[in-house]
């Protein structure tokens, strides 16, 4: 990906602290130093065990019992925790971290986890539809990713994100960022990626999240930043989404 996100400027507006944003990160870097302290026998296991694997999910395989792990169903939500490197955890989390507080913000904390949570079940399944007879284990949060991005489309289009490009830190509005990102996972699917990559999961998992985030947000919310004004005068999204405590005049307020 060239653009990697390091920051957006889009005040939360609702909740104080984005919980589940930030322990769903911890999961999976959690889940990634147990992979990476295991001997590697075991860490294959785990990735067979916990992964999901497009054949074994269809019935067209069987999983070696002795690999152990969980059923092939559960393997829809386990396999969202596990990375294959450093820089795949890194990646996938970089972007939650960016957009996953806003998202989560529009709807909730509950309804935010449920939200990610489907987004990587849609990204999966779309993956094993297309290659059912697919042998090798799907890992990462990039599917339930993909869906908050869909999600901060539809809400933030215009808020200001901040990439490097090449050693230069710009502001881009978040649709220029994401609607390039979508093009290039299209791009990619269609054969001009690097094969092992879930690319259609990317996208699957993206327009999930976008159809998602009409029905799991909070009603009062305005699709598309739209400049809609919320009770109390502030906007969302834009150059001019910071928000502003209010000033103390003594010690009384």
């Amino acid at each position: 990906m060239p653009f990697l996100p390091l920051h957006d400027r889009n005040p939360r507006l609702r909740i104080a602290r984005p919980w589940v944003t930030w322990g769903l990160i911890a999961a999976c870097i959690f889940v990634f130093y147990l992979e990476a302290s295991a001997d590697p026998d075991a860490a294959l296991r785990m990735i067979f065990g916990y992964g999901l694997t497009p054949a074994v999910l269809t019935g067209q395989a069987r999983m070696d019992p002795a690999v152990g792990g969980v059923a092939p169903l559960l393997t829809l939500l386990t396999y969202m925790f596990l990375h294959g490197g450093v820089m795949h955890l890194v990646g996938n989390m970089l972007f939650l971290w960016v957009f996953g507080d806003n998202v989560e913000d529009s709807m909730g904390h509950r309804r935010f986890l449920a939200f990610y949570a489907i987004c990587g079940v849609a990204a999966a399944l779309t993956q094993t539809a297309l290659d059912p007879g697919a042998t090798a284990p799907m890992i990462g949060a990039s599917g339930a990713v993909s869906g908050v991005l869909g999600g901060y489309l539809l809400l933030h289009p215009r808020a200001r994100i901040l990439v490097p490009i090449i050693v230069i830190p710009v502001w881009l509005p978040a649709y220029l960022l994401i609607v390039f990102w979508f093009v290039f996972q299209v791009t990619a699917a269609f054969g001009g990626g690097e094969a092992g990559v879930a690319w259609w999961a990317h996208i699957g998992g993206f327009v999930a999240g976008a159809v998602l985030t009409v029905f799991f947000r909070d009603p009062i919310l305005p699709l598309f930043g739209g400049g809609d004004r919320l009770p109390g005068g502030l906007r969302l999204g834009g150059r001019d989404a910071h928000a502003r405590k209010p000033r103390r005049r003594g010690p009384w307020g």
